[in-house]
């Protein structure tokens, strides 16, 4: 697959379709068997809070992965994601209810760089605050 925007179509400041996921405990609970990452932070809300934490938060890269989706989605190649950096700034903070919560996402290219590629600004919200500080990726376009 190749990406399907092309970098004639994109201008400075283009952006990208935002996107809100939803996150419970039970996709915690998949990421964790996909990752390998059973950290107890991440499904129990005791030891969560035995640390300091106000209930189970998200894996930090599953958030950070969450917040791509908008780029690959809109690019349609998670191939033509040449480079991607996030700083984590607030953990995503789940409940043990049927409703879960959301993270916001939006992003729109920041520059237009040399060989057909774009870097683009990734914004994650959760509660109307942002969860990941300096995320960019650098996209391959056609």
């Amino acid at each position: 697959m190749s990406a399907s925007v092309k970098f004639s179509d994109v201008d400075l400041g283009t952006e990208i379709p935002g996107a809100i996921y939803p996150i419970d405990r039970l996709t915690l609970v998949k990421y964790a068997g996909a990752s390998g990452d059973f950290n107890t932070i991440h499904w129990n809300e005791r030891i969560a809070t035995e640390v300091g934490l106000p209930n189970v938060i998200a894996h930090g890269m599953f958030t950070m992965a969450t917040a791509v989706r908008v780029v690959t989605d809109w690019v349609g190649d998670p191939g033509a994601v040449v480079e991607y950096g996030v700083r984590f700034t607030r953990p995503v903070v789940v409940p043990n209810d049927d409703a879960g919560v959301v993270v916001e996402v939006s992003a729109k290219v920041t520059e237009l760089l040399e060989s057909n590629q774009v870097k683009i600004a990734i914004t994650a919200k959760f509660e109307g605050q942002t969860v990941l500080g300096r995320a960019q990726a650098i996209v391959q376009l056609a």
